[in-house]
């Protein structure tokens, strides 16, 4: 998958062979979003499959996970985008240099 490693027995994914440092929940978005290469994933769905339950109202927790790894993603690959953003919907994984 481009240049990424996932390894879920480890909690862990590579870049280019550099760890990405991503906190378990991290992790779980990273992952929940990378099985399902681009294929968009909606906010309430990403925040059931995550937090369990119906996401509240208004609820920012979803993007501001994104927001997290997407910053922990570019430190380690800048010139590359993993997650996109379809507004109104949800999440998509799709490596792009």
């Amino acid at each position: 998958m481009a240049n990424v490693e996932i390894r879920p027995s480890e909690l862990q994914v590579l870049v280019d062979d550099r760890r990405v440092g991503l906190t378990v929940r991290e992790f779980e978005l990273f992952l929940l979003l990378a099985e399902r290469p681009d294929a968009v994933v909606q906010r309430p769905e990403i925040y059931a499959l995550i937090w369990g339950g119906e996401m509240p109202h208004r609820d920012r927790s979803v993007d501001v996970l994104v927001r997290r790894v997407r910053a922990k993603l570019e430190d380690v690959a800048p010139e590359w985008r993993y997650i996109h953003t379809h507004f109104g919907i949800g999440y998509r994984f799709s490596p792009e240099p």
